[in-house]
């Protein structure tokens, strides 16, 4: 079967501006942030480019070489950007331009004659490939720190197209692609790898919207298992969470603010948000970044160590304890009521965990530490540490 280059040209460009406008009117909406209008103007860009490309023969020189190689170079440079604004990473605009014009600059001076196509070709190629792997290794970024899945795909489509443009530019520096007119006769093979980089192109279109929707998701499931107020997780998030650190042996601590009542009636519930904010912050900066911290409900916490033992588990309940009274100093003479910690602490060391089985235990040790007195730590199975 015989391709016309002429043609998948032209394809492409209607396939990246209708693509671009479709991404346009979805930023428009307000849903999305500032990458998919760097996405969008990338396809826009692309798409003329490929447009001008496709009249070669047919219009002067200056658009169908000049100016459509530089929109296209100007459009692969909007991808590595528009990846960089995706992962948080700082986009300087002039450094945007001054490499559009860098990049753009030898399609007219150096290789700006009618009939220097395969020079071209080997140039162009040879700098998309670089522009895609810059791309691949932001979304490997994404697959590392958040775990994006999509972002996998983004980088398998991505090291493809910079493959297809590698061998384009070893064809074109060979001679493989014949004479040094883009659309002579005998092109077939040129045409095979062009429809490839198009089908590429518009798949690669499609994953950053994976991506978009993806971390969507994965934000409204840790705004769906985070408390609004202390930002640690609640009751559904650590239900949902534990299975990841279980089945190894875990450690539990049950942490109950005491006087904390009593605070909200005299202080007001103003203060009691800044008492619960501040053993959050305390008992945070106490973990590891594998353990887990949640609000069990009203001024309840329970906190799961993975592989600690019951006197390490001890241990770190009373560094907890000190540095929430430390950090209750910076309301001065504001509290007459000051609040402490009664902490029940449970661990499973012989096997796999389960999580209402070690609340149970760390539940008895609190209760026992509230009978004789409050702020301290107690231990089930009759370790205690006392303040």
């Amino acid at each position: 079967m015989t391709f016309d280059l002429r043609t998948i040209y032209a394809m492409t460009a209607v396939a990246c501006v209708v693509l671009g406008m479709f991404q346009c009117a979805a930023y428009v909406t307000g849903r999305f942030e500032r990458w998919l209008a760097w996405w969008s103007a990338s396809n826009i860009l692309v798409g003329i480019g490929s447009f001008c490309i496709a009249l070669r023969g047919f219009a002067p020189p200056l658009m169908s070489v000049q100016l459509g190689n530089v929109l296209t170079i100007a459009g692969c440079v909007l991808l590595p950007v528009s990846m960089r604004v995706f992962v948080g990473r700082p986009v300087s605009l002039l450094h945007c331009c001054l490499a559009i014009i860098v990049l753009g600059l030898p399609f007219v001076s150096i290789f700006g004659a009618s009939d220097a196509s395969l020079e071209r070709i080997a140039y162009g190629s040879v700098i998309y490939c670089l522009l895609d792997l810059v791309v691949v290794w932001e979304a490997h970024r994404l697959v590392r720190d958040e775990k994006l899945y999509s972002a996998e795909l983004a980088v398998g489509l991505f090291v493809l197209t910079a493959a297809i443009h590698a061998s384009r530019a070893v064809m074109a520096m060979t001679g493989f692609l014949g004479g040094g007119n883009l659309f002579s006769a005998g092109d077939t093979a040129h045409a095979w790898v062009a429809l490839s980089a198009m089908v590429f192109l518009t798949l690669r279109s499609m994953v950053i919207m994976l991506m978009a929707a993806e971390r969507a998701g994965n934000q409204l499931r840790t705004v769906a298992h985070a408390d609004p107020l202390t930002g640690v997780l609640n009751r559904g998030g650590l239900v949902s969470s534990f299975p990841a650190l279980s089945p190894r042996p875990l450690a539990v601590l049950l942490i109950d603010i005491d006087h904390f009542k009593q605070l909200n009636d005299t202080h007001g519930h103003a203060m009691g948000d800044e008492v619960l904010r501040a053993f959050a912050v305390s008992a945070s900066n106490a973990l590891d970044g594998e353990d887990l911290i949640a609000r069990h409900g009203g001024d309840e916490f329970v906190i799961v160590l993975k592989e600690r033992s019951l006197e390490q588990a001890v241990a770190i309940a009373e560094h907890i304890r000190l540095a929430f009274t430390a950090s209750l100093c910076r309301l001065g003479d504001r509290l007459s009521v000051l609040p402490t910690l009664s902490i029940g602490a449970a661990a499973e060391t012989s096997g796999p965990s389960e999580l209402e089985a070690l609340l149970h235990m760390a539940d008895q040790a609190l209760y026992a530490r509230k009978r004789q007195g409050r702020d301290g730590v107690d231990a089930f199975g009759g370790s205690v540490l006392a303040a």
